[in-house]
């Protein structure tokens, strides 16, 4: 704690704001791409994101007033980014998020930057199916495997609610398995 309390510290003096910074991107960049990838999919719409990410947190760490860990602070700088830019493409397209997400999906398996195997493309497509908020949290317990009371602080949401939104994420996508042809 005291590491992160001297970090912000060096962040929000001018003198060693840009030192700083650069040692809190090379340590949290790949941990929030892979947060913003999951949300927006393709790679380099998630290189934008956590572009503009960085971008935001730079400009307003001087109002960070450490009332959450400094991470869950960027990370829900992180999950807003990623919910406009995928709001924005959807509109920029005419058609629903949910709909611009099931063509996101839809491509992955032409994605160079996919490693995935076959069951991770199906995973993907039932994650792709559910409401944006469960997708969230599902993303942020299943794969970042992060508590329940972290996932509160980002999305401002009480643990009795994301319990429940986890656990009917986690039988829509059972579901989804059940059926995929």
């Amino acid at each position: 704690m005291t590491d992160e309390i001297t970090l912000i510290d060096k962040l929000q003096q001018p003198q060693t704001k840009e030192v700083a910074f650069k040692h809190l991107v090379s340590h949290y960049k790949e941990r929030l791409y892979w947060h913003i990838r999951k949300i927006v999919i393709s790679h380099d719409d998630a290189d934008d994101v956590l572009q503009n990410t960085f971008i935001k947190i730079f400009k307003s760490i001087d109002h960070f007033k450490g009332d959450s860990k400094l991470y869950s602070w960027m990370y829900r700088i992180a999950t807003n980014e990623s919910i406009t830019f995928i709001n924005k493409r959807a509109k920029e397209r005419n058609i629903d998020i949910s709909d611009y997400q099931q063509v996101l999906i839809s491509n992955i398996d032409s994605d160079e930057w996919f490693s995935g195997d076959e069951i991770q493309v199906i995973l993907q497509k039932a994650i792709a199916t559910l409401p944006q908020k469960q997708q969230l949290v599902f993303n942020m317990k299943y794969f970042d495997e992060m508590k329940y009371e972290a996932i509160s602080e980002i999305l401002g949401t009480s643990v009795g609610a994301l319990k429940a939104s986890y656990h009917i994420a986690t039988k829509k996508i059972e579901q989804f398995i059940k059926n995929y042809n």
